[in-house]
């Protein structure tokens, strides 16, 4: 497997829109993180801070659908830059401002949130042009990439922490968010970004929600985010009673390396059976690794429970997108990822928001039992709605670099699809 990533890296362009990309989400990536030890660092409460987080989160969950349809009228460029710019000029504003002012944090966050560019989306647009148009080496890149971005979510904590330690909170909402908007230049003066074009998209004022099978994907996978929006600030409560920031770095690192570890596993074989099914099971385990938290061992231990809970998350996201192809009316993949990942996010904001009021009324594993209980509430949902979810949609067609595949060579793209644990639209 990484002998074939590196050659997808000798493509041209790859690489460089791979790592820009990555670079450029670094701070949205690294915001609710840094959002929660600044207003710690302010003197504020554990409640706020979560607020923050969770109004950063609501924010880029509003904001993504919004400006990817921009993207896809505009173009990359005019879009991805100004969009950068103006989310980094909010974490400035919050930066400078503090949080002695509520309603000024709060329209800070809201700006940063609310702007965030749509990199990722725009990445899985430009990958089937940059690779000529090859289905299975734009599979091999969409694999590559989500491995990259676990990287990034284990990298990123410790890069928070390594800033707060050598300046201040406040410094690093500035560098980070600096570096952020270096990365989407390098991507958007790029040819590849320049010079693409979204394909004709079905239009439908329900679009991809018309789906009752992918309602029931996203109401699981909003509890999903539940589960790890309270682990960001239980993890602080926890980090504060057993050494400070440096255990919260390595509490958040080892949740990505755990995530990284499951889905490198995950994507390196083939899983017979109905995903569906299969989401059933790795919901189940996912949240029966969030238990342990509870216990509140020390640092060692709890490094550890935090690598668990990690490691079935990423496959449980890459069975998603198995399942959100399944049951996406036609024409609609991308918006259905989108919107995934918009309720995976507006889960983490009010994970965020509920952990606060949890570790000041029952304490730090108050805060971790809120992941406890989202994760059994996501397997309930999947549970309930399994019927729902065995009767995929039969009318959807993903779309391709070339226009009228088969009936037999989208079936053969679907075993693809299986085997690298994930699905998504490619645009023209």
């Amino acid at each position: 497997m990484a002998a074939g990533y590196a050659e997808l890296l000798r493509t041209r362009h790859a690489a460089r829109l791979l790592v820009g990309t990555l670079i450029g989400r670094l701070p949205n990536g690294t915001a609710p993180i840094a959002i929660v030890l600044f207003t710690r660092a302010e003197g504020g409460s554990y409640s706020l801070a979560g607020a923050l987080a969770a109004a950063y989160g609501l924010a880029n969950a509003v904001g993504q659908p919004l400006l990817g349809r921009a993207v896809d009228v505009y173009g990359q460029p005019r879009v991805q830059l100004p969009a950068a710019v103006v989310s980094a000029l909010g974490m400035v504003w919050l930066a400078l401002a503090g949080t002695g002012s509520a309603a000024a944090a709060y329209g800070a966050v809201v700006v940063a949130g609310l702007f965030t560019p749509p990199l990722e989306g725009g990445l899985r647009a430009l990958w089937p042009s940059v690779l000529g148009g090859r289905e299975e080496r734009v599979h091999a890149a969409y694999a590559m990439d989500a491995v990259a971005q676990e990287v990034m979510f284990t990298v990123g904590p410790l890069l928070v922490t390594l800033c707060v330690a050598l300046w201040d909170p406040a410094v690093a909402l500035l560098v980070l968010n600096a570096i952020g908007v270096l990365g989407a230049l390098s991507v958007v003066v790029s040819e590849p970004s320049r010079t693409w074009r979204s394909a004709p998209r079905e239009a439908h004022w329900l679009g991809a929600l018309r789906s009752r099978g992918l309602l029931a994907l996203l109401g699981a996978f909003f509890f999903v985010g539940t589960a790890l929006g309270s682990i960001t600030v239980a993890g602080v409560a926890y980090a504060d009673e057993h050494g400070g920031q440096a255990v919260y770095g390595w509490l958040m690192a080892a949740l990505g390396l755990g995530a990284l570890v499951g889905g490198v596993v995950y994507g390196a074989r083939q899983w017979a059976g109905a995903p569906e099914r299969r989401l059933r099971l790795l919901v189940a385990l996912l949240a029966v690794c969030y238990l342990p938290l509870v216990l509140v061992p020390g640092p060692v231990v709890m490094t550890g429970f935090a690598a668990l809970a990690g490691v079935f998350l990423a496959p449980a996201l890459a069975c998603a997108f198995i399942v959100v192809d399944r049951h996406a009316p036609a024409g609609t993949v991308t918006e259905a990822f989108s919107w995934l990942v918009t309720f995976f996010g507006v889960g983490a904001a009010i994970g965020t928001a509920a952990a606060g009021p949890s570790v000041e009324a029952g304490g730090t594993a108050a805060g971790f039992a809120v992941a406890g209980v989202a994760g059994g509430a996501a397997l309930v949902v999947l549970m309930v709605t399994q019927r729902v979810l065995a009767r995929p949609g039969a009318n959807h067609v993903v779309a391709g670099p070339q226009a009228g595949p088969s009936a037999g060579s989208r079936e053969n793209d679907r075993n693809d699809a299986c085997e690298l644990g994930f699905r998504t639209e490619q645009k023209a």
